[in-house]
């Protein structure tokens, strides 16, 4: 029996965020990039709650999907976090600073 493509694909996602200034989150992910995303562009509809420091600082990782959650149900999808899709909302994190964490045995 073949094994299609998707079958053996990992698929990347968020394992830890933190948040390092006013609107930038340090997300880690599970293939060892990290990036510092600035969500200061977020501001209208559903992403306005992003501006209160409440709402921000209580972001926390889903771990059913793999992504940086807020309070109200909003989420980002992690591919697009980590640079492989464009977001489908013009309103969108902008990259700060991006790196990969070094695993030593």
């Amino acid at each position: 029996m073949a094994i299609s493509s998707l079958e053996t694909m990992s698929l990347v996602r968020v394992r830890e965020v933190d948040v390092v200034a006013a609107r930038v989150l340090r997300v880690e992910f599970t293939d060892g990039l990290v990036r510092e995303l600035d969500f200061a562009p977020c501001r209208e509809g559903l992403f306005a709650p992003l501006h209160d420091d409440e709402v921000f600082h209580a972001v926390v990782v889903d771990p059913v999907a793999g992504t940086v959650s807020f309070p109200g149900g909003i989420d980002f999808d992690p591919d697009v976090l980590h640079g492989d899709a464009v977001a489908a909302s013009p309103q969108q994190p902008v990259l700060v600073h991006q790196y990969r964490l070094e695993h030593s045995v």
